[in-house]
């Protein structure tokens, strides 16, 4: 039996609850490519919307509250004062508000959500959620880089995640066939095309992350402290780790990943625009190493699953993806060797985990918008 795609579940959904026809949203998740625990830094990136999503179907119900039916449950959100709850509520609610914070009006709405986008493995299934809501209480009126910000406000003052901008800017102006480098003290962004000899693996190690417990916050303090103590706004305005020399425990290390993810980060652009494949790999390798030891967000079993993906025929390179303390890890591979690379990698890791974890193949996808 064929699974129904989200799109038609949350229109199927809509029909059984509640009245009128619908409109149709959609935000994708989102891979990066490098460019790890930089964004709040100021520093470039590389991430690319993937061919999964969040869909949201919406219509206004004339009433001053959101009422949801969802993947993860239902309920009915207030808009004249914000309740937080500690569950996807918040990101729900919470782009409603951080919508009107910025001077967007926003009236209630029945709303159906279903995504594809898996929860927890570091593809970003929070900023496809709060996107595709976003796009859906403004009617598609806020797009782009102006929804990306309130995304990302929603999550900072709203959730309780300080994130920086980046998985909402991919999810919301992401180019088909394309990675963004994004420069996210400016959020300029430019687009670059994904050759054909590169395939892109996402493997889950099983680890379920949640980053409001605080390990995320922590590293961004470190951070902050090191950029105060050497005398700068963000640490993206410091061009060598040899100007580091005057910090020492976690803000040294912390400020190391950074400033030499960044350089990396450069670096990939110059690979992939010129298909080397080779190095962009060995960049991958070289980043998640540094995610690993000086910014400390991986665990055994992410780092145990890198190293197989690396050791595996047909696979250039592999590193954590996402803010880390579990989730995803991500392989670059070519596409040929792609399928029997992943059959290695979970055969292998299977035997650590007891059972295969789940596992997917990514293209780079067009960003948010309305499903006409």
């Amino acid at each position: 039996m064929t699974t129904p795609s989200p799109s038609n579940i949350v229109q199927t959904r809509f029909k059984d609850a509640f009245a009128g026809t619908p409109r149709l949203f959609r935000a994708p998740g989102r891979i990066n490519i490098i460019g790890e625990h930089v964004d709040y830094a100021g520093g470039k990136v590389m991430p690319a919307a993937i061919d999964f999503a969040c869909w949201v179907a919406a219509r206004p119900n004339g009433q001053n509250r959101l009422r949801v039916i969802s993947d993860l449950g239902d309920g009915e959100l207030p808009l004249d004062m914000f309740e937080r709850h500690g569950d996807w509520r918040d990101y729900v609610a919470g782009m409603a508000f951080a919508l009107r914070d910025a001077g967007h009006p926003v009236v209630g709405h029945d709303l159906a959500i279903a995504s594809d986008v898996p929860m927890g493995a570091g593809v970003s299934s929070s900023a496809a959620l709060e996107v595709a809501v976003g796009l859906a209480l403004t009617g598609g009126a806020v797009t782009g880089k102006q929804l990306a910000v309130v995304a990302q406000a929603a999550e900072n003052h709203y959730v309780g995640m300080a994130c920086g901008i980046m998985d909402q800017f991919a999810s919301a102006c992401g180019v088909e066939g394309h990675a963004l480098v994004l420069d996210c003290s400016s959020l300029h962004a430019r687009p670059i095309a994904m050759p054909d000899t590169a395939c892109f693996l996402i493997v889950d190690s099983g680890v379920k992350h949640r980053h409001t417990s605080g390990g995320y916050a922590s590293r961004r303090a470190d951070c902050e402290t090191a950029a105060k103590a050497l005398g700068v706004s963000l640490l993206a305005e410091i061009a060598s780790v040899d100007a580091l020399a005057g910090l020492s425990g976690n803000p040294l290390k912390r400020a190391r990943h950074v400033v030499s993810e960044i350089a990396r980060t450069s670096a990939a652009e110059q690979a992939l625009a010129t298909s080397d494949l080779a190095h962009l790999g060995q960049l991958l390798n070289q980043s998640h190493a540094s995610l690993s030891s000086d910014m400390e967000v991986s665990t055994p079993e992410v780092d145990r699953l890198t190293a197989i993906a690396q050791a595996t025929p047909g696979v250039y390179g592999a590193r954590m993806m996402g803010g880390g303390f579990g989730g995803s890890i991500i392989a670059l591979a070519a596409p040929s060797a792609a399928e029997a690379a992943l059959d290695a990698i979970l055969t292998t890791y299977a035997q650590d985990l007891g059972h295969r974890p789940g596992a997917f193949v990514v293209r780079a996808a067009a960003g948010a918008g309305e499903v006409l």
